[in-house]
């Protein structure tokens, strides 16, 4: 599903305890090779599962309950991380341009 749709995806908020998968694998594929973003959730305040979770890749780690000032917070901060990416690739995009419009052999 991700794979598929990966460019539909600005960030991936998922909890450390789930029934039917580990969260830390989900975190390597997604993170580490997708290139996206992941919170992650947990009840638990265990600093091991936290360094474990930065260790994989995670941007941050929640605790339960969750506010959603924290979630606002965070989704400023990858909206504004996008925006200067796009800004990026724009300013890169227009370089190239102008190299090939200088450059008399083409």
């Amino acid at each position: 599903m991700f794979r598929e749709n990966m460019n539909i995806y600005d960030l991936v908020i998922t909890s450390v305890n789930m029934p039917d998968m580990d969260a830390f694998k989900l975190l390597e594929f997604v993170g580490l090779e997708m290139g996206l973003l992941v919170i992650m959730l947990s009840v638990y305040g265990d600093t091991k599962l936290v360094k474990k979770g930065i260790t994989h890749g995670t941007c941050d780690y929640l605790f339960k309950p969750v506010r959603i000032a924290e979630l606002k917070n965070i989704w400023q901060h990858v909206v504004r991380k996008n925006k200067f990416d796009f800004r990026d690739h724009i300013n890169a995009l227009n370089q190239d341009n102008r190299h090939v419009n200088e450059d008399p052999s083409i």
